[in-house]
């Protein structure tokens, strides 16, 4: 079965706008990569700072890959001569989990 990556994401109040915005212009870069599944970014309602961004892979070879390749590459900034970014998580910390049950809605 699938593995889930979550990444937990300290975030202050004044970066959380950043931090979305840098999602959302992202759009596509995981999801034509080989294994990828799922992908939510989570906002915190209420009690914590974290965000999380869960992903859910068909394999830990896959999740691997991609850190290695196209990920690693979107976080080295925007290219030569391209101004680094100061990153708007003040924290990160990587949940790994294995799915091991899982339901569907029943379709009538």
């Amino acid at each position: 079965m699938s593995v889930v990556k979550i990444n937990v994401l300290t975030v202050p109040a004044e970066q959380r706008e950043v931090l979305e915005q840098r999602f959302a212009s992202r759009a596509g870069s995981v999801e034509n990569s080989d294994g990828f599944e799922w992908f939510e970014l989570l906002r915190p309602v209420e009690g914590t700072d974290q965000y999380l961004v869960y992903t859910r892979w068909r394999s830990e070879e896959d999740f691997t890959a991609w850190m290695e390749g196209p990920m690693k590459a979107a976080h080295q900034g925007g290219g030569e001569g391209a101004p680094k970014q100061r990153p708007a998580a003040s924290g990160s910390t990587l949940w790994s989990f294995e799915v091991v049950q899982q339901a569907a809605p029943k379709k009538s």
